[in-house]
């Protein structure tokens, strides 16, 4: 509390030193006046003073003599009404610059009160550096990480400790950019783009896009072992309504990695989805209740974006292929309707569409 009073303090004596100007300007207009006139007249008494002791004549001391009373006149018979509006007009001047200044210091108190903390307790730079790590938030150590990598952009290192923290967080977009900087200061590496591939599924809420899926097939490529690309790309297939080449790849998966990989738990899991349709009667890719919530929650997500921002032609080829797969027929055709009418109907794109819908089986069913 000491520390904001001498703050305050300080501030008003900084406005007060501004203002005073402005404070004392109501007299240094008369007083510049009444010198004048007092210069004047004591240049009279001079000039009687000069005639006395010879050194200008009578008829020279009376044209100075003339020239000294119009001077005195001027300064000391101004109209009233003039000087009326100009005391009026400096008076408002005065207010208005003594308002602008304390407005700085009011502005600023009032907007750090609303949006600063000043109820936090101080904390010196040395405490904050010696500070436990340990001890810090998630927040934090993301800000001090973006810091760090901020002054030192090539330090791969901090880039591949931030990454997935973003991705944990939530922040896809900015797990992408951080995979994608690993990559361009490291070159390729199958890991980093099957990080990479799942950052842009995480930012598609769940839906394996084309660019995603590009970047698990290099990834693949780089390693064909590679569990995490493995999965997504079953997970593509199965999103696609290629049921059998996503069931093969998923058995291929559980076969080959050990006991202990959560990535083979994962495969287990995405296999036991899939089920006989004449047992489920809810369409090809099985769930239960709760992988059916967020399956339901990716379509939505995905939906949704397309009514924002409905010039999305790969877009609605996603939704329609989740719809199929799900076997939403209803909702399928309302959204093939919605991508004709977004496109006009004569377009190319909604062309495109319609005869993409044709190879859905949703759309083929009796």
């Amino acid at each position: 509390m000491m520390f904001w009073t001498i703050i305050a303090l300080v501030t008003l004596a900084a406005a007060f030193a501004v203002m005073w100007p402005f404070l004392a300007a109501t007299t240094t207009v008369a007083r510049r006046d009444e010198h004048a006139v007092e210069v004047y007249r004591d240049q009279l008494d001079e000039l009687e003073r000069d005639v006395d002791r010879g050194l200008i004549s009578r008829e020279e001391a009376a044209e100075a003599r003339a020239e000294l009373g119009r001077r005195i006149l001027s300064a000391d018979t101004q109209p009233e009404e003039m000087t009326a509006r100009r005391r009026s007009r400096d008076r408002l001047a005065r207010v208005i610059a003594i308002a602008a200044v304390l407005f700085v210091p009011a502005a600023s108190w009032a907007v750090y009160g609303y949006l600063g903390s000043p109820d936090i307790p101080a904390q010196p730079l040395a405490a904050r550096k010696s500070a436990d790590p340990a001890q810090a938030s998630i927040q934090e150590l993301v800000a001090r990480a973006e810091a760090q990598l901020a002054l030192k952009p090539d330090d791969v290192r901090g880039w591949k400790a931030l990454a997935p923290i973003y991705a944990r967080l939530g922040r896809f977009d900015d797990a992408e950019r951080a995979y994608r900087r690993i990559l361009a200061l490291e070159g390729d590496d199958a890991a980093t783009y099957a990080l990479l591939g799942e950052a842009l599924v995480g930012a598609a809420k769940g839906v394996v896009e084309a660019e995603a899926e590009e970047a698990f097939e290099v990834a693949v490529n780089l390693d064909p072992k590679n569990p995490r690309a493995r999965f997504y790309l079953a997970l593509a297939q199965a999103q696609d309504g290629r049921e059998d080449d996503a069931r093969d790849r998923l058995q291929a998966l559980t076969a080959e990695l050990p006991e202990d990989s959560p990535w083979k738990a994962a495969a287990r899991s995405a296999l036991a989805s899939f089920e006989p349709a004449e047992n489920a009667g809810v369409g090809p890719l099985r769930a239960n209740a709760e992988q059916q919530a967020m399956i339901d929650s990716m379509v939505a997500g995905l939906d949704q974006r397309l009514r924002e921002n409905p010039d999305d032609p790969e877009g609605w080829r996603r939704l329609l292929r989740s719809l199929s797969v799900l076997e939403r027929k209803d909702d399928a055709q309302a959204a093939l309707e919605r991508a004709v009418e977004a496109f006009g109907a004569e377009s190319e794109e909604a062309e495109m569409i319609r005869n993409y819908a044709r190879t859905l089986p949703v759309f083929s069913q009796d």
